[in-house]
């Protein structure tokens, strides 16, 4: 078992983001409350503009911009986000919609403290494209993942999954606006089960503590009762 040692006294969290920030949102309304275990204490964007700037400043959550283009390559870009969030007493990472790929240097600097929420059930449908892709896979159920981030594209422990079903008449924008509902309440359990510890790194996977699952979990149909058998 990797303990992961974290204060769970109101831990230290910061979001990089590089859009809207809409998983942003979410996180921040978790941390607000007054029982949470983790608050959000900075907000970085690489990229000037973003609209989860304005999210953060919103909510009275410093913020700022780290511009990767203004940097030689993605390492000098990195020393500096680690130094910012070092500088903030930062304990963990969460990525929402940050749209830079990460050096195995600055993976391995904060490995088991770097999250990151993916648009479908990992491992399927690694990197862009999610829904489409599930579309044109005629997959039944599709949603999001919370995992521990590794060097490679999209891998890692998998934290939490959040699934929906795909419907007969779904189109890339029906079955991306529910996939986002889920991501809304699928990070922030993520992040309250690691910071409380009732998610522990075991030989390579993550165990939830007490999480237990249903024998059959049947979608579309939703099960027998909805078949003339």
């Amino acid at each position: 078992m990797v303990d992961l040692d974290l204060d769970t006294s109101r831990t230290h969290v910061a979001v990089l983001i590089s859009g809207r920030g809409s998983n942003l949102k979410a996180l921040i309304e978790a941390g607000q409350r007054p029982e949470a275990p983790f608050d959000i204490a900075l907000v970085i964007s690489n990229r000037p503009g973003a609209g989860g700037l304005g999210v953060a400043e919103a909510a009275g959550i410093p913020s700022l911009v780290i511009d990767h283009k203004t940097f030689d390559g993605r390492e000098p870009f990195e020393r500096a986000l680690d130094q910012k969030l070092n500088e903030a007493g930062v304990r963990l990472v969460c990525l929402a919609g940050f749209m830079r790929l990460l050096t195995p240097w600055f993976v391995e600097r904060w490995r088991d403290r770097l999250l990151n929420i993916h648009p479908s059930l990992l491992p399927a449908f690694k990197g862009l494209d999610t829904h489409a892709r599930a579309l044109e896979a005629g997959v039944r159920v599709h949603g999001c993942t919370v995992h521990l981030v590794r060097a490679e594209l999209d891998d890692g422990p998998i934290l939490v999954q959040g699934t929906v079903p795909v419907l007969k008449d779904d189109t890339e924008g029906s079955l991306a606006a529910r996939v986002l509902e889920v991501e809304h309440q699928a990070y922030p359990l993520a992040l309250d089960l690691i910071v409380t510890g009732r998610a522990q790194l075991v030989d390579g996977r993550m165990a939830v503590d007490g999480a237990k699952a249903p024998t059959i979990c049947w979608t579309n149909p939703q099960g027998s009762d909805d078949l003339d058998l």
